[in-house]
């Protein structure tokens, strides 16, 4: 596989102007899946002055006509699903039974759900004297992280699109390849010259270039937190608008009452999506103390049912991570825990067993852990666990809030009111109650260190739309 077009400007492909970058296969040691020129800061700059130029155009086309041009779209991409799948394996280290639904699948029901959105959306509104207008609030810049790349580009890009703003977007420059895909599928469904601009590059060079610029109006990011505080510090002279989908060291909350043998299978795979790599994981288990053996025994006993191995493979749950650099670091993490007194109940910082190659990592699960221990406070983006005991409701809510994050969670009981009790005080983004279904129309997003602004739905239309009041 080949890379060569790293930009794609006012409707066509060019090669960047900066370093040559490659992408790597997770599965192997490094091998090669793509070579690029990376763009540059003049190629930040020249799709920001061509998407400053599509947009007035864009914003005067019917909402009638941007909401076809996406659910054509939409239609293009579910004949690439495959595709994204199995690059996601290949680039990501998701395993492809997964990337069809979490990269490919919702990438689609984002694009459709945005068409129906601003159909039903109220354009303007009469309140007493005044007509409440909403209108597109210009340009906007789209910086996605590497580990959900395409269905990231959905949440900023089309809601964007949707609201009549045209956008800039940077994916990540360790998994751009699907990235490439995402825009030929606009590009194949009738996208106009300039309304949509992709520069792949690093953070330093295009990302700052991109925020930085006085013609852009809104910056959308999705990353680290130290990151997202050094996008608000560059785009603050310009008084930009930020929107920040940040870090997170979610909990889920298991009640004296909870059934264990749902609860746990359902942990595991919220802790396990994206082989850990979520920034909405379900990193600690927050448990009773009475019911601490039965839950160790319950984790171990479904984690020997999901299977590490090749992402390509389609009983494969677990893949390898993003590249070694992630690999080091999440192991470095597993040491942290031992040294700190943490119990490691299984895994650890050693290679899987059979895996003498690729950015595997052991699923790590350790127990009697504190809310003072790194483990418990840092995100680590792997599969690494941390189970904590508590002694009443009261508690595990305490510890649940005890991070400087609040993206995610969940809660189980027998009692669903006991359950909402629980979710109402916690400090987070979102809360799933006895595994309460994902839904793309509600608000997504975090507290505290974990962002400001919210994707999804109407939600994030919000984020790309300005209100003007006109007094009659």
């Amino acid at each position: 596989m080949s890379l060569v077009r790293a930009s794609f400007i006012d409707g066509s492909w060019r090669e960047g102007t900066s370093a040559t970058e490659v992408v790597v296969d997770d599965v192997t040691d490094g091998s090669e899946l793509g070579r690029y020129r990376a763009a540059g800061a003049q190629d930040a700059a020249d799709a920001v002055e061509c998407a400053r130029a599509a947009f007035a155009p864009w914003a005067a086309t019917p909402v009638a006509e941007r909401a076809a041009l996406l659910r054509r779209t939409a239609d293009v991409l579910e004949g690439h699903v495959e595709e994204i799948a199995q690059t996601a394996a290949r680039e990501i280290g998701t395993p492809v039974a997964q990337g069809r639904v979490r990269h490919g699948d919702l990438a689609i029901a984002v694009l459709r759900d945005n068409a129906d959105q601003i159909e039903r959306l109220a354009w303007e509104e009469r309140l007493g004297n005044s007509l409440v207008l909403r209108e597109p609030a210009g340009v906007a810049v789209a910086i996605t992280a590497w580990n959900f790349p395409i269905y990231q580009l959905c949440t900023k890009v089309v809601p964007a699109l949707a609201a009549g703003c045209t956008v800039v977007v940077k994916p990540s420059e360790l998994t751009p390849l699907t990235a490439v895909v995402f825009v030929e599928a606009l590009v194949e469904a009738g996208l106009p010259a300039g309304v949509a601009n992709l520069v792949i590059g690093t953070g330093p060079e295009v990302g700052e270039a991109l925020v930085a610029h006085p013609a852009v109006d809104v910056v959308s990011f999705t990353g680290s937190t130290a990151t997202g505080v050094r996008i608000s510090q560059v785009a603050a002279p310009g008084v930009k608008r930020v929107a920040l989908e940040l870090g997170g060291k979610s909990a889920c909350v298991l009640l004296e009452d909870a059934a264990l043998d749902v609860a746990v299978p359902r942990f595991l795979l919220g802790w396990l999506n994206n082989s850990g790599q979520a920034c909405a994981a379900l990193s600690r288990l927050i448990v009773p103390r009475s019911r601490l053996a039965e839950v160790e025994a319950a984790l171990l006993a479904g984690l020997a049912d999901l299977r590490l191995g090749d992402p390509r493979e389609e009983d494969a749950v677990i893949g390898p991570m993003v590249s070694e650099v992630q690999r080091a670091r999440v192991t470095g993490y597993i040491r942290t825990g031992i040294e700190e007194g943490a119990r490691l109940l299984t895994g650890g910082p050693d290679r899987p067993e059979g895996f003498a190659s690729g950015h595997y990592v052991r699923p790590t699960v350790f127990s009697d852990v504190t809310s003072r221990m790194t483990i418990a406070q840092d995100e680590i983006f792997g599969p690494v666990a941390c189970v904590i005991p508590v002694d009443s409701d009261d508690e595990a809510v305490a510890v649940a809030n005890d991070t400087r994050y609040g993206l995610s969670g969940s809660v189980w009981s027998a009692s669903p009111e006991r359950a909402l009790a629980v979710a109402r005080r916690m400090r987070t983004g979102q809360v799933g109650v006895n595994g309460g279904a994902w839904n793309i129309q509600a608000p997504f997003g975090g507290y505290r260190h974990s962002g400001i602004g919210r994707e999804g739905g109407r939600y994030g239309l919000d984020e790309y739309l300005e209100i003007k009041a006109v007094q009659l």
